[in-house]
């Protein structure tokens, strides 16, 4: 089973960026679909972006054109820059795998917060 760590969050005034990063340990990674979902308090658990193992991706409509996921399969990390910030990214990140040979492992989250 795949290991991932997420890194990269912090505190960053809306209209910055952030570039989140999720380091694959064990597993396939290059063999697993990866996505990276958010959850707020208070708020469920969701889908910011997703990418595929060739590299095609998915966003959630609040994200599209601000974020962009990447994947370096050399360097088994896969990455979320995020610019434009709002204050309702406002949220704990994790990376997950939802495809693939190491389907259904999480990182233990990244909190990121941004201020007005």
């Amino acid at each position: 089973q795949v290991h991932l760590v997420e890194s990269g969050g912090g505190l960053v005034q809306a209209g910055g960026s952030l570039r989140l990063s999720c380091a694959a340990s064990g597993g396939i990674f290059s063999a697993n679909a990866m996505g990276w979902y958010r959850q707020a308090p208070g708020k469920e658990r969701e889908l910011v972006a997703r990418i595929s193992r060739v590299g095609s991706t998915y966003y959630a409509d609040s994200v599209k054109g601000r974020f962009t996921i990447s994947r370096d399969n050399a360097k088994n990390t896969l990455y979320l820059q995020m610019n434009s910030l709002k204050r309702e990214d406002t949220a704990m990140y994790y990376c997950t795998t939802i495809g693939g040979p190491d389907f259904g492992s999480w990182g233990q989250g990244t909190q990121v917060t941004v201020s007005s």
